[in-house]
C-alpha cells in the first residue's frame, strides 16, 4: 500500500526521525548501520526531510492520480484536482488567494521569473508609451532599477548581477547595517531612482537567520508610489524570497505587503519544488512567462504539471498551517539550549554568536556561531566531527574551503571570525540530548586541533 511503502522509506532516509513516531528522534537515519557512531543532521537550513505524510500524499498520487492534469478521464481529473488542493494549501500557508499561486521548479526559478518579468514589463511600457508619455517618461534606452541586499541568495545576486553586466538593467547592493544587521528601510528608500521597478529583499538570510524589515519596507514603498503614480512615474514592486522563514515563523502576504513572494518546499519538509505568489496575478501584477509551451498554469509556466510533486508541496503547507507555532517554539527551546552550551562548555569569550543582534528578530532555529582560535577554521572542526552533520554557511557555497562566507563579511564579522564560523540549524525533531552529543563532538573536534602542533 502506498502508505506503508512511505514509512519504510521515511525510516531509511530521513535524519533525526523515527518514521513510526514522528516526533521521536534518531540521531541517525544516515549510516547508523554501517558505522559505530550515531550522526546528527543539523543542516535543515540546507534542506529537510520529507514528513511521512508528504511522502505518503507523493505516493499516493503516484499510484492513483498519474494522468495528464489537462485530460478529461478519471486519472486525469484526480491529477487536476490534487493541484487545485495544495494550490488552496499554499495559498492557506501565506494568507493569500489560490489563484495568485503558480507552480515552479524551485525558489531558483520563482526568483529568476520575478526579475525577468520586471526587466520584460520595463521594456513593454517603454514600447507602449513611445514619447507620449510627458516628460517624466525615462529617457530612450533607459534600464530597469533594481534594489536589492548585499546578502542575498545566489538565485537573486546572480541574476541581478548577470543583468548588469549585459547592460540590460542597473542594480542597487544595499549593504546591511552591522548593528541591525539588516538591510535598513531608508538606505533602501534613498536608493530609489525614477527607472526603480523592483526592490527585492529576502525575508529571512539562510546563515544568520536574521529577519529582515519587509513590512517596513512595503509600507513605505506603498506611501512613496502614491506620489509617484500622482507625477507619471510606474509604482515599484516588492518581492521577498520566503525560502528560509517558511514553516519557521508566521508568514502572511497581506502583513508584508509584498506583490511577489518565493516558496521553496525542500525548506518545509515539502519536495524539490516551489512555487510562486503573485499578488492579483495578470490583473494588478505583472508577470511574464520564461517559458513557452502548453499553456498549462494559466500560461505563465508550462510544461504538464508534477502532479506527486505538487501533491507533496501542498500537504507540506498543510502541516505547516496547522503545526507553525509549535514547531516555532520547539526549534527556539533547542537553539536557545545549544547557545547555552556552547557558551557553557567553550567559555562566553571563546564562542562568537555571529548571527545575534542586538533588537534584530531572527529565526528560531538558526545559530550561527565560530569558535575562536587560530586553527579553529570552520571547515576543518567540520572535518573532524564525528556525529555533527552541519555546514559552513549556505549549502551551495560548500566549495568555498577556507575562506569566510562574503555574507558574514558583509554582516561586519571580522575575518578571522567569520573563517570560524558554522551555521548549525535545528529542526521540528531535534532533541536536547542530541545538542548535548554535538557540543561533546564540537569539543573533541577542537582539542584534536588545538593538540596539533
Amino acid at each position: 500500500s502506498p502508505s506503508s511503502r512511505g514509512a519504510g522509506m521515511e525510516a531509511a532516509v530521513a535524519p533525526g526521525r523515527d518514521a513510526p513516531a514522528p516526533a521521536a528522534s534518531q540521531p541517525s537515519g544516515c549510516g547508523k548501520h554501517n558505522s559505530p557512531e550515531r550522526k546528527v543532521y543539523m543542516d535543515y537550513n540546507a534542506t529537510t526531510p520529507l514528513e511521512p505524510e508528504v511522502i505518503q500524499a507523493m505516493t499516493e498520487a503516484m499510484w492513483e492520480a498519474w494522468g495528464n492534469p489537462s485530460s478529461l478521464y478519471p486519472a486525469g481529473k484526480k491529477a487536476k484536482d490534487i493541484i487545485n488542493a495544495a494550490r488552496e494549501s499554499l495559498a492557506k500557508m501565506i494568507g493569500g488567494k489560490p489563484q495568485d499561486i503558480i507552480f515552479t521548479s524551485g525558489g531558483t526559478e520563482s526568483n529568476n521569473l520575478v526579475i525577468h518579468s520586471v526587466v520584460k514589463h520595463f521594456h513593454a511600457n517603454q514600447t507602449s508609451k513611445g514619447h507620449a508619455g510627458g516628460h517624466h517618461s525615462p529617457v530612450e534606452g533607459a534600464k530597469p532599477h533594481f534594489i536589492t541586499s548585499s546578502v542575498e541568495h545566489d538565485s537573486i545576486r546572480l541574476p541581478l548581477e548577470h543583468l548588469a553586466e549585459e547592460q540590460v538593467a542597473a542594480v542597487t547592493f544595499v549593504p546591511v547595517s552591522k548593528v541591525s544587521g539588516q538591510a535598513e528601510v531608508d538606505d533602501i528608500l534613498a536608493a530609489v531612482r525614477p527607472t526603480t521597478r523592483l526592490v527585492t529583499i529576502m525575508l529571512a538570510n539562510n546563515e544568520t537567520g536574521v529577519v529582515m524589515p519587509v513590512p517596513e519596507i512595503s509600507q513605505r514603498i506603498k506611501a512613496l508610489n502614491q506620489e509617484r503614480v500622482a507625477t507619471g512615474l510606474p509604482p515599484i514592486l516588492m518581492h521577498t524570497d520566503a525560502a528560509q522563514a517558511l514553516g519557521k515563523q508566521r508568514v502572511d502576504v497581506e502583513d508584508l505587503g509584498v506583490d511577489f513572494l518565493t516558496i521553496v518546499g525542500h525548506k518545509f519538509y515539502g519536495p524539490r519544488i516551489g512555487a510562486l505568489y503573485v499578488r492579483g496575478l495578470g490583473e494588478f501584477t505583472p508577470l511574464y512567462p520564461m517559458l513557452f509551451g502548453g499553456g498549462q498554469e494559466r500560461n505563465f509556466r508550462p510544461g504538464t504539471e508534477n502532479t506527486p510533486m505538487i501533491a507533496g508541496l501542498g500537504k507540506a503547507a498543510e502541516l505547516v498551517t496547522q503545526n507553525c507555532e509549535a514547531y516555532e517554539a520547539h526549534m527556539r527551546d533547542i537553539r536557545d539550549y545549544l547557545e547555552e552550551r556552547l557558551e557553557a562548555e567553550f567559555g562566553q569569550k571563546r564562542i562568537h554568536l555571529n548571527s545575534q543582534f542586538p533588537g534584530t528578530q531572527r529565526l528560531p532555529n538558526t545559530c550561527n556561531f565560530s569558535i575562536r582560535g587560530p586553527r579553529l577554521q570552520g571547515h576543518e572542526v567540520l572535518a573532524r566531527c564525528r556525529v555533527l552533520l552541519a555546514s559552513v554557511g549556505a549549502a551551495c557555497h560548500s566549495d568555498h574551503g577556507d575562506r569566510p562566507s562574503p555574507v558574514l563579511l558583509n554582516y561586519g564579522i571580522p575575518f578571522d571570525v567569520a573563517r570560524n564560523a558554522l551555521r548549525v540549524s535545528v529542526g521540528r525533531s531535534t532533541t536536547r540530548a542530541e545538542v548535548d552529543l554535538i557540543v561533546q563532538d564540537l569539543k573533541q573536534a577542537v582539542a584534536q586541533l588545538e593538540n596539533q602542533a
